[in-house]
């Protein structure tokens, strides 16, 4: 497995070895020992989460305030463009945000820490994620920060507007949001 670092080092791109041949292929998606080793990690994940959208779908930004959520996150069909958010006040990187293009081509997976807020387009007609969190959701403790937020400035490669639900299309601006201490 090889792991990247992105424009914020607690953000992990993680690349894992693909055997391929004329039949199709083979990779281990998660094996915890070499996770940790490649990563120098040690989480427990407790809940797997699998969503399906379609074309211009956006969900996010969400992140718990209590029960922080790590995530590993990768598609299985389809591709992405994910966005990781530094929610952690005392970080260097606090406002800050990371992207990376996840497809069921490219096998690629985004390691998002406890303490950042996570969300994801959809490039593709349809994709699937899968996801694996190092916390249970408790939807009281979930919050929501506005996808468009000026002061984030996301460049979202949109082609027309998104598909939000309801709680994403009501997220809170980042200056007003909770953050992690």
């Amino acid at each position: 497995m090889q792991v990247t670092q992105l424009g914020i080092p607690d953000v992990l791109l993680l690349e894992p070895k693909v055997f391929s041949d004329d039949r199709g292929f083979f990779f281990e998606s998660f094996n915890q020992k070499r996770f940790e080793e490649a990563t120098g990690l040690k989480r427990s994940f407790v809940q797997d989460n699998h969503s399906r959208s379609v074309k211009n779908v956006l969900r996010g930004l969400h992140y718990q305030v209590q029960h922080p959520q790590g995530k590993l996150v990768r598609v299985i069909f389809g591709e992405v463009f994910d966005v990781a958010v530094d929610m952690r006040k005392g970080s260097q990187t606090f406002g800050k945000w990371v992207i990376a293009m996840l497809s069921a081509e490219n096998k690629r997976m985004l390691w998002v820490p406890e303490g950042f807020a996570h969300g994801f387009l959809v490039l593709s007609d349809v994709a699937e994620v899968l996801y694996k969190t190092t916390d249970y959701w408790y939807s009281e403790h979930e919050r929501t920060i506005l996808w468009n937020d000026l002061d984030l400035a996301i460049e979202w490669p949109l082609q027309g507007e998104p598909r939000l639900s309801e709680k994403d299309s009501v997220g809170l601006v980042f200056k007003t949001a909770e953050c992690f201490e």
